[in-house]
């Protein structure tokens, strides 16, 4: 897939990829007609503070049964279980968060995932292989992550590669 959402700029106004457009249209050409496997990375939400600092993750794309609370919005503060993530429409429903129709009727009400936190994961096999694998400190101990000026300067960065 193409990720023509992520653009970055260099500090004199130059695209860092010249292959990645900034157009506004594409951009929003992209974000609404992404498949499903792309839409499941859009609608990631935020960690809460314990569980950042248990994982070393920052987000994580939500997924049914997990624990979140309200940050932004009618809803801010609420708590609930997450009842369906609805990637068509970019939303979560949540199991506190309803409304009453005039016959009666409750309906629940659609917030995105970037409006809330999430307390508590709902952990499987495939759930913890993601967090080990996005955990920075676990990286930062193998050796990967960002160079240092140090080793830019000495070299040492690209004496390996060919």
């Amino acid at each position: 897939g193409r990720d023509v959402w992520r653009v970055r700029w260099c500090e004199d106004g130059m695209k860092y990829s010249a292959s990645v457009s900034s157009s506004r249209r594409k951009s929003r050409r992209a974000h609404f007609q992404a498949p499903s496997h792309m839409r499941r990375i859009i609608m990631s939400a935020p960690l809460s503070q314990e569980l950042r600092s248990k994982y070393n993750v920052r987000s994580l794309p939500i997924r049914k049964d997990d624990e979140v609370l309200v940050q932004r919005g009618q809803y801010k503060g609420r708590e609930g279980k997450v009842v369906t993530c609805y990637r068509k429409k970019y939303v979560i429903y949540l199991d506190r968060v309803q409304r009453e129709k005039v016959n009666g009727q409750t309906v629940p009400i659609g917030i995105h995932p970037s409006n809330v936190t999430i307390t508590k994961i709902k952990l499987d096999k495939d759930r913890k292989a993601i967090l080990e694998r996005k955990n920075r400190s676990a990286a930062l101990e193998k050796g990967k992550g960002k160079f240092t000026d140090a080793e830019v300067q000495g070299g040492a960065a690209m004496a390996d590669v060919d």
